[in-house]
C-alpha cells in the first residue's frame, strides 16, 4: 500500500520525474501544489517557464520521492519540451472538464509527449476541476473511452476540493513501483543465475507498464 508523507527521515530508495502537461490554465500547478503542499491559491498565476516539487511517499515499505514538473502550457515555452521530458517515467495529461477546447488538445499533447519521452512511460488522463460539475463541457464517458483507446489510467479531480489528487498520483507512482521491483526481481533472477545483472550500473528503463483503465467505481469521482 502506498501512503503520503511530506517529510521522511530515512534513505530515499527511489526517485521518478514525473511531468505535467496540457493546455495554460488547466490547473496543473494548483494540482502539483495540492499533492506537494496541500495548498490551493485562487489567484494562481500563469506558471512562467519550468517548476518542479518533490514530495516523499512511501510505497510497499521503501521511500519514493515523485519529482513533479509543471511548465506553462502556452505554445511560446514549447521549446523546453526536450530537457522536460528527459529522464521522465511518468506523466499526467490534464484538461479542464469545463473547457471542450483543452480536451480536444490532449491528443496533440499525447503526441508530443510520445514523442519526446521514453516510450513506456507512464501516463495517467486527469479531467481536473470536478467541483465545477454544473459547467461540466467533457462528459467522463468521451475522457474514459479515449483512455482506454490508448492505454492511458485516468481520473477526474478537483485540486481546489482536493479531490483524487492524491490518488491519481499514488496511482501512477505505485504502477512505476511495481514496474521497476518486477525489473529488479528479473536482474536478480539473472544474477543468481550466474548471468549479470542488467541493471547493474546503468539507468534503469521502464518496460511496457501494460496500463488498464482502473474501474470508473474506485477512481472516478462521484
Amino acid at each position: 500500500m502506498a501512503s503520503g508523507g511530506s517529510y521522511v527521515d530515512q534513505k530515499i530508495d527511489y526517485v521518478f520525474k514525473i511531468v505535467l502537461i496540457g493546455d495554460s490554465a488547466v490547473g496543473k500547478s494548483q494540482i502539483l501544489s495540492r499533492f506537494a503542499r496541500n495548498e490551493f491559491s485562487l489567484d494562481s498565476k500563469a506558471t512562467i517557464g519550468v517548476e518542479f516539487q518533490t514530495r516523499t511517499v512511501v510505497i510497499d515499505q521503501k521511500n519514493v520521492k515523485a519529482q513533479i514538473w509543471d511548465t506553462a502550457g502556452q505554445e511560446r515555452y514549447r521549446a523546453v519540451t526536450s530537457a522536460y521530458y528527459r529522464g521522465a517515467v511518468g506523466a499526467m495529461l490534464i484538461y479542464d472538464i469545463t473547457k471542450r477546447q483543452s480536451f480536444d488538445h490532449i491528443p496533440r499533447w499525447l503526441e508530443e509527449l510520445r514523442g519526446h519521452a521514453d516510450k513506456n512511460i507512464v501516463i495517467i488522463l486527469i479531467g481536473n476541476k470536478a467541483d465545477l460539475e454544473n459547467q461540466r463541457a467533457v462528459p467522463t464517458e468521451d475522457a474514459k473511452e479515449f483512455a482506454q483507446k490508448e492505454g492511458l489510467f485516468f481520473l477526474e479531480t478537483s485540486a481546489l476540493e482536493a479531490t483524487n489528487v492524491e490518488t491519481a498520483f499514488l496511482t501512477i507512482l505505485t504502477e512505476i513501483f511495481n514496474i521497476v521491483n518486477k525489473k529488479n526481481l528479473v536482474a536478480s533472477a539473472d544474477q543468481s543465475n550466474g548471468n549479470p545483472a542488467s541493471l547493474a550500473g546503468k539507468k534503469i528503463v521502464i518496460p511496457g507498464p501494460g496500463q488498464e483503465v482502473p474501474a470508473k467505481s474506485n477512481m472516478c469521482c462521484q
